[in-house]
């Protein structure tokens, strides 16, 4: 839907929304037979799907596997493809870290460099976050500016940290050195396009030559001695969330890359500690009389699923429905349970698959689902829609959507 059209249309009201993200929830049928969800013992969030009207979402479009940020970009309304920003930004702007215009961010990936030249892991090993901030400072130390221009590092999160470059004119048009599997050889970071902006040859250059200095320094580290470069983009944030939309939006999410998109999209950001499922609800539970919508981020469904872990993926969604009564004692007037994207853990990856959905509230159609799993959802009255139609779906269930026309 047209923002201007939907921020015309919306209004204020005492109405309070809660939007759960079960990041990477969606999934695919293991050995036996089932998936995570559906394994998974869940009365709780049974309960809330058989009162509640379910389907599916699909977080871009058919058919295409995205990344995290399109997919919440999606869910808040803004349409993926002409909000695509780059993970760069998206994971530094959940940092403390204070951007200025034209700023070129991208996102690091600590990995393990082998002998032969290829990387033997992504992750580094998933170093701890102390480790991850100690190599940052590390390379902090060696390496302040290239060319000329100034570089900056933030950690963000165990083995990820973000690289920005400030003090020229530059183009985030650029492609990942990340190959996205072991066993390969890491890319050289090139313009996207044939006929590149000398913009983007500079910031081609400049990674690439950061990439060389930084091998030089870790050389002698034995998990983090590589790392690479992705989601590159220059800084601009997002038309604003709760202005648009005429509440006050408030986002509680353990990891920086989710309190990024929803800093950039003008959310009020919890930044103290959430490491925990309960220490997350604990936050909800406080901030509640003090917000309209709450977007609360469960992010260990989604690294369970790219581990390939399915009894973990189960604990983690029993995990949640453990704790699901404290949000429902908040009554609510919508509450939505779903996903971001889907994450098989057949598949250890994101995947296209449509993302299971709930949205329950005191106006809803009630369909015939019983169990929130995804065969269940087939069932469902929602069917499957876009992701951008969730926002619009959750203001009209709060009553905080006008009518069109006369």
């Amino acid at each position: 839907m047209d923002f201007n059209i939907l921020s015309s249309l919306a209004t204020k009201s005492k109405s309070k929304v809660l939007l759960v993200v079960l990041d990477g929830l969606g999934g695919l049928p293991g050995e036996q037979g089932l998936t995570a969800l559906e394994a998974a013992e869940t009365p709780n969030m049974n309960k809330v799907a058989e009162y509640g009207e379910c389907g599916f979402h699909d977080p871009v479009s058919p058919g295409i596997t995205p990344g995290s940020g399109p997919a919440h970009i999606g869910l808040f309304g803004y349409a993926p493809f002409k909000y695509n920003i780059g993970r760069g930004v998206l994971d530094t702007a959940g940092t403390p870290f204070v951007f200025e215009p034209g700023d070129l961010a991208a996102r690091l990936n600590f990995a393990t460099l082998a002998a032969d030249g290829t990387i033997s892991d992504r992750r580094a090993g998933r170093i701890s976050d102390e480790e991850g901030k100690r190599v940052v400072k590390k390379l902090s130390e060696k390496i302040t500016e290239i060319d000329g221009v100034k570089l900056l590092l933030q950690h963000v999160k165990e083995y990820r940290a973000a690289a920005i470059f400030r003090g020229a004119e530059l183009d985030g048009k650029l492609c990942d050195s990340d190959p996205q599997k072991v066993g390969l050889k890491p890319l050289e970071v090139k313009p996207l396009t044939d006929e590149p902006d000398p913009k983007a040859e500079l910031g081609a250059k400049l990674a690439n030559e950061f990439i060389r200095q930084a091998k030089e320094v870790l050389k002698d580290e034995p998990k983090a001695n590589f790392l690479m470069m992705r989601g590159f983009d220059v800084y601009d944030p997002l038309p604003n969330f709760s202005t648009m939309y005429k509440w006050t939006a408030t986002a509680v999410a353990a990891y920086p890359m989710y309190k990024g998109v929803a800093k950039l999209a003008g959310m009020n950001v919890i930044e103290r500690g959430q490491n925990t499922i309960e220490e997350e609800v604990q936050i909800v539970e406080d901030i509640w009389n003090e917000t309209d919508f709450v977007f609360l981020h469960i992010k260990k469904t989604d690294s369970a699923g790219e581990d390939g872990n399915m009894s973990k993926k189960i604990e983690v969604i029993e995990h949640f429905d453990r704790v699901l009564p404290r949000l429902l004692a908040l009554k609510p007037d919508v509450l939505c349970i779903t996903g971001d994207h889907s994450t098989p853990c057949t598949m250890k990856s994101h995947s296209w698959h449509p993302v299971p959905i709930c949205i329950n509230s005191a106006v809803n159609r009630i369909d015939n689902v019983k169990k929130f799993g995804e065969r269940d959802f087939m069932q469902g009255g929602l069917g499957r829609i876009h992701s951008t139609d969730v926002m619009p779906l959750l203001l009209a269930h709060a009553g905080r959507l006008k009518k069109y026309g006369a």
